[in-house]
């Protein structure tokens, strides 16, 4: 299972990357035809979000059929064809499955609101009377994670949407019927998959009353979880495919398991700790500044646990429920060529597989919307509502959506100056940022010095080198409130990678003697150091290698 350590994924939200025709949405098709740019850009795997039948209430993580692909979409026909012609290009397609939940229109649910009991199984119904829901825990969209039932007199649970009802994975039945679509999708070439939030799939046997919060420590990493990925992984035979799962609100000693190669569970891991450091007092709504020794703290943390159980992490700063990493972590002003850069280099010249995210490799920022009717996001529409019930202004609130919103990372590929950033020659299902005018593909590629060009180059080390795929790696200048620095080893081979944090240049207490070293990458043209580094300049990235000691 080591064939993803030199790899990078691309993650593709489908709805958002290319439209083949004037529907305004991206579809299978739009992805066919960019294949060939992706290549180019050195991707090993493509991970498509959820394209299957769903009636979008969370843009298709509301699957009503596992096996069917929604028709906005494209056809099974489009699908296969996709494989093929990513099989021509070396490059292995992986698949969303949301098998925490479904949408409450599967057939599986609409047979259980019939009153089917064999299917009323395949979910979690709870008896009570109308006012009184089996728990205070509440949705991870808002609200109460139960909804009642009037001529059922029953709840089921919902973690997310209410039109997401959660599976009972403790009946063998529900888990047998997931092993089948993997098994099916898997015959169609599909190369490895992504579990969406899938350490919450096992839930507690009592279900009590959260008096300390919203519930989530009762569910998360649940009794089970570890038995059940077992399970459904080698009962597939997908262990020795790229697997990945999402975790939510996870720990490192749940991780180290889920991805250690002896516990036969799952390639890597993503966790989300580290996307949490700029949030007020753990509430995602409530803004600060990010807090940048948490943030070097926590990539230590879990770099170095995991490496010493020999479990292996999904390094990632983006993703479709993440707002864009160079508006939150950088400077889109003043500084977006070398903050995009430098967060780039932070990650993937670390111990794991890098994940880029659609547009993440051009540096694409946030939406800046100005008004609520531009969001389509359930999520941010929902807490539009609730920070304007809690007393914030109008203006307020969307301060919070400008930096939070899910649909941050969701607007549109943007490929050229065209109209519509040539996504699509329809009107765009979401509105397309204004600075498409020079973030986007085609100005890029003529552009030695553009963010995409850094990102080719990056991908590009991985493989040439094994030392940042294998190397072992330790921390430097863990008290420097702005620097973040690791060394990597293997073999008497050194990589010392350099990263600025911050928008001003920063010095050493000490100057760092480059004998032996060459420089390898860095965001700036550089002058001649001397053979010694003394500081850096503003989001400065270095990386530096060193060959064997003699």
């Amino acid at each position: 299972m080591s064939q993803f350590k030199n790899s990078t994924i691309y993650q593709i939200y489908t709805k958002s990357f290319h439209d083949s025709g004037a529907k305004g949405i991206g579809d299978i098709k739009g992805v066919t035809e960019k294949l060939d740019y992706l290549q180019d850009l050195g991707i090993d795997y493509i991970w498509m979000t959820p394209f299957f039948k769903s009636p979008q209430n969370d843009n298709g993580y509301d699957v009503a059929d596992y096996l069917s692909i929604e028709p906005m979409f494209g056809t099974m026909e489009d699908v296969e064809e996709l494989i093929k012609e990513a099989d021509k290009r070396h490059i292995g397609l992986m698949f969303d499955m949301v098998f925490n939940h479904t949408s409450t229109q599967h057939e599986w649910f609409q047979r259980a609101l019939q009153g089917e009991k064999e299917y009323m199984d395949y979910y979690i119904f709870k008896d009570g009377e109308a006012d009184m829901p089996p728990t205070n825990w509440e949705s991870k969209f808002g609200g109460n994670a139960w909804e009642y039932v009037p001529h059922l007199k029953k709840w089921y649970l919902h973690l997310f949407d209410v039109t997401q009802a959660d599976l009972n994975w403790d009946n063998p039945k529900v888990r047998e019927e997931l092993k089948e679509v993997i098994r099916f999708w898997k015959k169609k070439g599909v190369k490895g998959f992504r579990f969406d939030v899938v350490n919450l799939i096992s839930k507690p046997e009592q279900f009590e009353n959260d008096d300390l919060g919203d519930g989530r420590r009762f569910y998360t990493d649940g009794p089970n979880i570890h038995g059940y990925l077992k399970e459904l992984v080698g009962d597939t035979g997908i262990a020795d495919m790229v697997t990945v799962g999402e975790m939510s609100s996870t720990s490192l000693e749940n991780c180290v398991r889920y991805a250690n190669p002896e516990e036969r569970e799952l390639s890597m891991v993503f966790n989300f700790h580290h996307l949490k450091v700029d949030y007020k007092d753990g509430n995602k709504w409530e803004i600060m500044e990010p807090d940048y020794a948490a943030l070097k703290n926590l990539y230590e943390v879990w770099q170095c646990g995991m490496q010493e159980k020999k479990a292996w992490n999904a390094l990632f700063w983006c993703n479709h429920d993440q707002p864009r990493a160079v508006s939150r972590f950088g400077d889109d002003q003043n500084y977006w060529k070398e903050s995009a850069k430098m967060l780039a280099t932070m990650i993937h010249m670390m111990r794991g597989t890098p994940y880029v995210f659609q547009g993440e490799e051009l540096g694409m920022t946030n939406a800046n919307y100005e008004e609520i009717s531009d969001y389509q996001d359930v999520e941010s529409t929902n807490y539009y509502d609730i920070m304007r019930a809690d007393g914030k202004s109008n203006e307020e609130a969307l301060e919070v959506l400008k930096k939070r919103s899910r649909d941050n990372g969701r607007t549109p590929m943007q490929w050229n100056t065209g109209e519509n950033a040539g996504f699509t020659k329809g009107k765009p299902w979401l509105r397309i940022p204004e600075n498409y005018v020079f973030v986007n593909v085609e100005s890029e590629q003529k552009d030695a010095d553009s963010i995409l060009q850094y990102y080719k180059t990056l991908i590009s080390l991985r493989k040439k080198y094994d030392i940042i795929a294998k190397g072992e790696i330790e921390f430097l200048y863990r008290e420097h409130p702005d620097l973040f620095a690791y060394i990597r080893t293997l073999k008497g081979q050194k990589l010392l990678v350099l990263n600025n944090l911050k928008g001003k240049q920063v010095e050493l207490a000490e100057a760092l003697h480059l004998e032996g070293y060459q420089m390898l990458l860095s965001n700036y043209e550089q002058e001649d150091k001397k053979g010694q580094i003394t500081s850096l300049r503003e989001y400065e990235s270095i990386v530096l290698l060193k060959n064997n000691d003699k």
